[in-house]
């Protein structure tokens, strides 16, 4: 793509820019027919708005979410009662992988960043995503590589081994057969999808923000995602090498993991864990920008400590990357070692607090208007706390040697995933649902969803503390009766009955209201981000004029008297867009952004091809290649048409 110079100069009338065609206008429908994706079922395929693509990876991350609270139930539904036969020991060695590896891999992570492809731009005042072929690429890869772990699970090759998939029980001497390899791959898809959507939201945030947003001026939501996706780039990468050292030995007998021929079983825990834990932050820091978008708003004032949290997360992001080993202290490492890792683990418990206290504060300050979404807010507070805690129980080399492998690790995983992350996720998802579907959720059925999740989700898991300290191992598909557990077990699956059922109301919430709910105004909060500075759902196009930006709080803070407030001078029939500088966000240049197309759709397909042969041949390696190069042949093949635009920009005055 060319660039061009910024073109006409702002039309200033009593100091301010025009604000744009009017929705309806002439102008205003060949913007967004320009910024549309085309129609039809081929043009399905071709899609790359960034509000379409996203909302395919928020269902699409929505139902893995579905798949795998199916299998927990059914977990639950195996343990409830002593000597249970529901399921054997091979199946349930299948069902709690699969929804270990569903949750981390095909849920958690890929919904914060669907969530963010979507708010992003708005959030910053700006028409689309850097890369949108990528966006699409990234969505396709992800969704081929769920349906190609649960097409295997389906036909009983489903990954058996725990969603961490220790070697050597996943070498090829303990597990045979193609599940391992599956789930091998299924790895490589999905950090491949996440490494992509982590490049494309770092250039967007840096480079497509409004006239005026500095870094400073960044909502923290924001800040929250480009300190997420820097995360991934170092993150992933650790876990995508082991994947493939792991599936070379099963394929084609390399020894990285095996200590008879030189390798190290060890070194998977290592590669995996360094990964595995920034991972959880990766889930983490999301939420915490979620909090920090619901918070200000029911509080009815800006956040406290802007500074503050802006550090702790970034210190946040840097501590998670030298907490690994506090996953292998029942291992053979270096006492001394071991220690350092247990400071570790307890520092970064620091920025969190930072944040906490900024959020009370802001609270505490605040006049508190008690919707659904500011519920879920604090119901957060409550559960991570607690979760924290047990986090620093398991910092402590001699207490995490009693509790290792028990279901009081379940516990504290789960408090600190679903509190941390869940939780805020539904505040979310009930806090932006007018601005997506131009629809206002019930507040009724948000509360009863709001309070059986609260009471369920405890229910479920407290009582797994008291199992673990009870010598429960985690990973067993039964247990003997008399033990002490029977009870404690059968109140926990009551308790995920409940919380399923919390889920199941929001969901009913959603469709019922998607319908036939009342239409929502441009800022039904009254929020003082950008994006609700536009419709409601926003138009094709996002905003009919980019605008300038002067505070943290855009909407609460408009451009003072003889200050333009937008930007005019991009072309309604074509997709251009505005360059800005780093750090200031200075205007810089325009630039063409690209049409509608089906390579990426072809390109992922010929990944998966790839991908999925290299499980059954070597060849595929080969004959995989030349496929791929293929599409990305065509995607990046210039055209006339588009050199012809690009060309008219850079002339244009």
């Amino acid at each position: 793509m060319n660039r061009g110079p910024l073109g006409e100069e702002p039309d200033r009338q009593a100091g301010r820019l025009k604000d744009g065609p009017p929705a309806g206008s002439a102008a205003a429908s060949s913007l967004d027919e320009t910024w549309a994706d085309p129609p039809g079922f081929f043009g399905w395929f071709c899609a790359v708005n960034h509000k379409t693509i996203s909302k395919r990876f928020i269902v699409t991350c929505l139902v893995f979410f579905a798949l795998g609270g199916l299998l927990a139930a059914s977990m639950r539904m195996q343990l409830s009662r002593p000597e249970n036969t529901l399921m054997g020991p091979d199946m349930y060695n299948q069902v709690f992988t699969m929804h270990g590896t569903t949750m981390m891999f095909l849920f958690a992570v890929p919904v914060m960043q669907a969530v963010a492809s979507y708010l992003i731009p708005l959030m910053l005042g700006t028409r689309s995503v850097a890369f949108p072929r990528m966006n699409a690429f990234a969505w396709w890869i992800f969704t081929f590589g769920g349906l190609m772990l649960y097409i295997a699970f389906v036909f009983n090759s489903g990954a058996d081994a725990g969603w961490f998939s220790y070697v050597p029980l996943a070498g090829p001497d303990f597990s045979p057969g193609k599940r391992v390899d599956f789930w091998a791959q299924m790895i490589t898809f999905t950090e491949l999808s996440a490494l992509v959507e982590a490049i494309i939201l770092i250039t967007t945030v840096f480079k497509l923000r409004a006239p005026g947003m500095s870094l400073n001026r960044l909502p923290l939501f924001v800040w929250a995602m480009l300190v997420t996706s820097f995360m991934v780039l170092f993150a992933m990468p650790a876990v995508m090498l082991a994947s493939t050292a792991l599936i070379m030995d099963r394929l084609v007998g390399t020894h990285f993991y095996n200590p008879a021929e030189g390798g190290d079983a060890l070194l998977w825990q290592h590669l995996f864990w360094f990964f595995g834990h920034p991972e959880v932050y990766l889930i983490f820091i999301p939420g915490l920008g979620f909090l920090s978008a619901i918070i200000p708003t029911f509080a009815r004032r800006p956040i406290f400590g802007y500074s503050a949290m802006v550090l702790s997360l970034i210190a946040t992001a840097f501590l998670s990357f030298g907490l690994w080993v506090h996953h292998m202290f029942a291992t053979n490492l270096p006492e001394l070692g071991k220690s350092f890792f247990t400071a570790a683990s307890m520092l970064i418990a620091v920025p969190a607090a930072v944040q906490i206290y900024c959020w009370l504060a802001t609270l505490w300050t605040g006049k508190l208007n008690f919707k659904v979404p500011l519920l879920y807010a604090l119901a957060f507070f409550f559960i991570l706390i607690l979760g924290g805690m047990t986090g620093l129980i398991l910092a402590s080399v001699p207490l995490d040697l009693q509790v290792h492998d028990t279901y009081f690790v379940v516990a504290h995983l789960h408090y600190v995933l679903i509190g941390g992350a869940v939780f805020p996720l539904f505040g979310a998802f009930y806090y932006w649902f007018p601005k997506i579907m131009g629809r206002m959720m019930s507040e009724g059925l948000g509360r009863l969803s709001f309070w059986l999740m609260f009471i369920g989700f405890n229910l479920a898991f407290f009582p797994m503390h008291l199992l673990g300290l009870q010598g429960m191992p985690r990973r067993v598909y039964t247990y003997q009766a008399g033990m002490g557990w029977d009870n404690l077990n059968l109140l926990s699956t009551i308790g995920a009955v409940t919380l399923a059922l919390g889920i199941f109301v929001s969901l009913v919430n959603a469709l019922r209201s998607a319908r036939s709910g009342e239409p929502a105004p441009a800022n039904p909060w009254g929020a003082g981000t950008l994006e609700w500075a536009t419709a409601s759902p926003p138009p094709v196009a996002n905003f009919y004029a980019i605008p300038v930006v002067y505070g943290r709080d855009p909407v609460w803070q408009p451009a003072p008297a003889g200050e333009p407030a937008h930007v005019s001078g991009l072309a309604a029939d074509s997709r251009e867009l505005l360059v800005t500088t780093i750090v200031d966000a200075q205007l810089d240049h325009r630039l063409s952004f690209p049409k509608p197309t089906p390579w990426p759709f072809l390109s992922a397909a010929a990944t998966t091809v790839f991908f999925v042969g290299s499980i059954f041949t070597p060849w595929a390696v080969l004959w995989g290649g030349l496929l791929i190069a293929l599409p990305l042949i065509g995607w990046f093949w210039p055209r006339r048409s588009e050199n012809a635009a690009e060309l008219a920009l850079e002339k244009r005055p």
